[in-house]
């Protein structure tokens, strides 16, 4: 595993805090909404971006070229510069742009630094709340209010107990997958639609056990993979393999039910 340099852990932060600076006087504003309209599954998808996904991913370019100008970037919003250093920054300015204009908090900014293709650094910011969580050797903490803690996963729960989140199976998910997902469900406990990558946070703090997902982009996953395993979790795709180009994603809170839902999303018919 790359270590990361404590100098680079604080320039993330700053990254993190110009993003919220841009994004705070857009929540709960009345502003126009774009729809870039993806196909998933054959159908098209409604997919929001705001002045405010605009705004904080241009924000955090700009120091970047700055002040890193030999590290790469891709941004959801502006597509891919190169870089020559052997790292690259990944961003999400506003994960969660759906639940961002319905005046809900269950979005965040995320920002991922890769050396060698492979996520090191992980910030999930939710400026609202002043909520940082960032996963970085090893480890993950949580920056709030209250000050910096060290949070960690749920562990040695039953599959029968477990929660179950996704962000939204009926619009991520192709009939196959809402099959192999509806197969999971009626395992667990409970199960909560929505949160975006606010759930990674959940399951990061302990109150989430499994999380499934699917039809993810590089720039929604990254920041998640260290801010996940920091915590002590599991997160993969379906099929047990790396998920740091996106797709299916399933995250646990340990390596277990990671596995008993891994075995149940495979099952087939």
């Amino acid at each position: 595993m790359s270590v990361v340099a404590e100098d680079t852990i604080a320039f993330a932060h700053r990254l993190a805090d110009a993003a919220g600076e841009v994004i705070r006087p857009y929540f709960r504003a009345r502003i126009d909404v774009a729809d870039k309209r993806p196909v998933v599954d054959g159908r098209p998808v409604f997919d929001p971006v705001t002045e405010a996904d605009k705004g904080a991913e241009a924000a955090i370019r700009a120091i970047i070229r700055r002040e890193r100008p030999a590290d790469g970037i891709l941004g959801e919003e502006y597509g891919e510069e190169t870089g020559t250093s052997g790292l690259r920054w990944v961003l999400d300015p506003v994960d969660g742009t759906r639940a961002f204009i319905t005046g809900r908090h269950e979005w965040g900014s995320l920002i991922a630094l890769e050396s060698g293709g492979r996520p090191v650094l992980g910030i999930l910011d939710q400026p609202i709340l002043r909520e940082r969580f960032v996963g970085a050797n090893g480890r993950t903490n949580l920056h709030s209010r209250s000050g910096e803690t060290h949070v960690a996963t749920r562990k040695g729960v039953d599959l029968s107990e477990a929660i179950l989140c996704a962000t939204h199976p009926d619009a991520y998910f192709s009939q196959s997958e809402q099959t192999a997902f509806k197969r999971l469900e009626r395992e667990v406990r409970m199960s909560r639609w929505g949160g975006d990558c606010y759930i990674f946070a959940a399951l990061a703090l302990g109150f989430v056990d499994l999380i499934v997902e699917s039809t993810f982009n590089r720039w929604d996953v990254a920041a998640l993979i260290p801010v996940v395993e920091g915590a002590g979790g599991v997160i993969t795709d379906w099929q047990g393999g790396d998920c740091s180009a996106g797709g299916q994603i399933l995250a646990a809170g340990d390596a277990r039910i990671h596995a008993q839902a891994m075995e149940l999303l495979n099952a087939g018919p």
